[in-house]
C-alpha cells in the first residue's frame, strides 16, 4: 500500500475544516502561513505543498496580495466527494484516458451553447498558451482556464465537477511535455484548430479536433 505523503493529509485535514466542520465557508479567507501551520503543527512548506493541491483541485484560490481563499463557487455539501482525488494514486495514461472520454464530448456541447463572450474568452486562453509556450513561460494556470473555460460553456453543471480530475491531468502533461519539443508543437496547432472550430460553431469539427489533440499528447509523451 502506498503510504499517503504529509501534504496529502493536512490537504484533507483543510478539506474536513471546510466540508465537516463548515469552519471556513465559500469565499471565506484562510489564516495565514504562520498561524495555520502553527495551528496544524506542520512546516511552511509542508502547508504550502497541502494548499497547491487543493488549488489544483479547486477548492482553494490565492489572491495575491490579499492570502488564501476558499473558492466561492464550490458546493460545500458534495465538497466530501472530492477527497478521493487527493487519494487516488491515478497515472498520467489513466487521467489522460479519462480526458479522452470527456473532453471531445465537451468541446461539442461548448460550440453548440457558448454565448459569444464565452467563446471569445476560450479563443483568448487559447492564443495566451501559444505566447507563453513561445517564451517558454509555465503554462499551466492558463492551460486550465482554456479547459476550464470550454467546460464552463457546456452549461452542465456535473461536467463542470470533473474539473478537478482534469486539471490534474493538464498538469502532468505540462509538466512531461516540458521536454519534448514536438509535443509543445502539436500543443500549439491542435489548440488553434480547436479554435477555429468552436469560432465557425462547427460543433463536430470541434470534438474531432479535442480527440485528435488529447490522442496526439498521449502519443507524444508515450501514454498509449
Amino acid at each position: 500500500m502506498i503510504q499517503k505523503r504529509l501534504s496529502d493529509s493536512v490537504a484533507d485535514d483543510i478539506m474536513t475544516m471546510i466540508a465537516i466542520e463548515k469552519r471556513f465557508l465559500p469565499g471565506a479567507k484562510l489564516p495565514n502561513e504562520n498561524e495555520l501551520s502553527e495551528e496544524m503543527n506542520i512546516s511552511r512548506t509542508t502547508l504550502r505543498e497541502a494548499i497547491r493541491i487543493l488549488v489544483t483541485n479547486g477548492i482553494l484560490e490565492i489572491k495575491r496580495g490579499k492570502g488564501t481563499y476558499v473558492k466561492e463557487d464550490i458546493d460545500i455539501n458534495n465538497i466530501e466527494s472530492l477527497g478521493f482525488l487527493l487519494e487516488a494514486k491515478m497515472n498520467a495514461k489513466d487521467l489522460y484516458e479519462m480526458r479522452l472520454i470527456f473532453e471531445p464530448e465537451a468541446a461539442y456541447y461548448a460550440t453548440v451553447r457558448a454565448s459569444d463572450t464565452e467563446i471569445t474568452r476560450i479563443l483568448k486562453y487559447g492564443q495566451q498558451i501559444e505566447e507563453k509556450i513561445k517564451r517558454n513561460e509555465d503554462r499551466t494556470e492558463t492551460e486550465q482556464k482554456f479547459h476550464q473555460s470550454i467546460v464552463k460553456a457546456t452549461h452542465n453543471q456535473f461536467m463542470e465537477k470533473l474539473m478537478p480530475v482534469i486539471f490534474q491531468g493538464i498538469n502532468k502533461g505540462v509538466i512531461l511535455s516540458k521536454e519534448k519539443e514536438l509535443a509543445l508543437r502539436d500543443t500549439v496547432s491542435d489548440h488553434q484548430m480547436i479554435m477555429e472550430f468552436m469560432k465557425n460553431r462547427n460543433a463536430e469539427g470541434a470534438e474531432s479536433a479535442m480527440k485528435i489533440h488529447i490522442l496526439h499528447a498521449m502519443n507524444k509523451l508515450g501514454l498509449e
